[in-house]
C-alpha cells in the first residue's frame, strides 16, 4: 500500500497531477499504472515523490544500472529503499549490452530506452514518465541549433511521443515528460523539503560530454534564458505539428502502393522542407514495420545528405533504410545486407 509522502507542498502535488494529465492527454485512469524512470538524481526523485503523492497505488518505478560506475549499484539500492518505504513497486534493470567508449551518452540512452520499453510492456503501464525539465529542454535546443537542425530538432524534447521497441518487444510505448515546465532548482527544492534522498551523478560534471559543456554555458551566461529557450521549443513544436498535419495529407495524396514491402512517394516536385518531413516519415514507418532499432534514428536526425542524394537521383541509406529515386518517384526499402568479403 502506498504511504503518504510528508513534507510535500499540496500545491506542487496538484500541479504535477495537472501536468501529467496534459502530457498523457487524459487523467491517469483508475486501476492503470504509470511507469517512472528513476535514476536517483534530484530531478527523478522529485518526480517519484510527486507522482506517488498525486497518484497513490498507481506508480511503478525502475532504475537502470548501465554498468558504467560502481556507485550505480548503491544508487539503485537507495531508490529501491525509498520505494519500499513508500509502498511503490521498484525494479533495478541491469544493462547487459556493452556501451563501448565512443558516443557513450547516445549509446547508453538508446540501450536504456530499449530496456525500459521491455519493462513497461511487462508492467502493462500506460506510459513511461521521465524527469526532463526546463533546463534539459534549453540544453537540447542549443545543441541541436548549433548542428543546424530543422523544425523537428528545434522543437526539442517532446512532452509525449511513441517509442517503438525492437524484436524482443515489438510494441510501441508512450513516453511522457510531465516536468518540462519545471525548473531544475524547483525540483531540487522538492526533494530537500520532503527529505527525499538523492545523489548527484558525477558524469553530470564531466566536460567531455557535450550536454555538460552546454549546461555550464547556460549557467555562466545569464542572458541565455532557459525558460525563453524552452518557450521557443514549444512554439517551434506547435508550428511543426501544423506542418506534420499538412505532410499527412500529402502522404495520403502522394503515396504509391508497392505491395507489402517498401514505400514509394511522388514527392520530387515538392519543396525541400516538405520532402524532409515525408522522407523522415517513410524512414520511421519502415523502421517500425521492419523492427529496425540500429542504427539510431528519430525525429531530430539530420537527413540533409539523404535528401541531396535523392534530388540528384542517387541512392543512399540512413537509419537502416535505403532511398532511391527514379523518374520523379522516391522509393524507400530496408537497407540490403552488406556483402562480406
Amino acid at each position: 500500500m502506498t504511504r503518504p509522502v510528508p513534507g510535500l507542498d499540496p500545491a506542487l502535488i496538484a500541479r504535477f497531477g495537472v501536468d501529467l494529465t496534459q502530457t498523457l492527454g487524459e487523467r491517469l485512469p483508475q486501476g492503470a499504472s504509470l511507469a517512472l524512470a528513476v535514476s536517483g538524481g534530484p530531478d527523478s526523485m522529485a518526480m517519484l515523490a510527486l507522482a506517488t503523492a498525486a497518484f497513490p497505488g498507481q506508480i511503478r518505478a525502475a532504475t537502470v544500472d548501465h554498468g558504467l560506475r560502481p556507485a550505480a549499484v548503491d544508487e539503485a539500492v537507495m531508490v529501491a529503499r525509498w520505494c519500499a518505504a513508500a509502498g511503490v513497486p521498484h525494479q533495478t534493470l541491469v544493462l547487459r549490452d556493452a556501451i563501448g567508449r565512443s558516443r557513450i551518452q547516445e549509446t547508453a540512452r538508446t540501450l536504456r530506452y530499449d530496456l525500459l520499453g521491455r519493462w513497461v510492456a511487462e508492467m502493462g503501464a500506460v506510459a513511461l514518465a521521465t524527469a526532463h525539465h526546463v533546463e534539459d529542454q534549453a540544453e537540447t535546443v542549443l545543441m541541436r541549433a548549433v548542428r543546424g537542425s530543422g523544425p523537428a530538432g528545434l522543437a526539442g524534447i517532446r512532452s509525449h511521443r511513441i517509442a517503438f521497441q525492437g524484436e524482443e518487444t515489438p510494441i510501441g510505448f508512450a513516453i511522457v515528460r510531465p516536468l518540462l515546465g519545471w525548473r531544475r532548482a524547483d525540483l531540487r527544492a522538492v526533494v530537500v523539503s520532503a527529505d527525499v534522498p538523492f545523489v548527484d551523478d558525477p558524469s553530470n560534471a564531466d566536460q567531455q560530454f557535450e550536454r555538460v559543456r552546454v549546461r555550464r554555458l547556460l549557467a555562466e551566461t545569464p542572458w541565455l534564458d532557459p525558460v525563453g529557450l524552452a518557450r521557443t521549443a514549444q512554439h517551434v513544436g506547435e508550428a511543426h505539428a501544423a506542418l506534420e498535419e499538412i505532410a499527412e495529407w500529402l502522404w495520403s495524396e502522394r503515396l504509391v502502393p508497392v505491395g507489402s514491402e517498401g514505400i514509394k512517394l511522388r514527392i520530387a516536385d515538392l519543396p525541400r522542407a516538405v520532402q524532409r518531413m515525408l522522407v523522415r516519415k517513410a524512414i520511421l514507418d519502415i523502421r517500425q514495420s521492419a523492427r529496425i532499432t540500429r542504427p539510431a534514428f528519430d525525429h531530430s536526425s539530420n537527413i540533409e545528405p539523404l535528401l541531396t542524394a535523392l534530388q540528384a537521383g542517387i541512392s543512399a541509406t540512413q537509419g537502416g533504410v535505403m532511398g532511391s529515386s527514379d523518374a520523379g518517384m522516391w522509393r524507400f526499402d530496408t537497407e540490403p545486407p552488406r556483402r562480406s568479403r
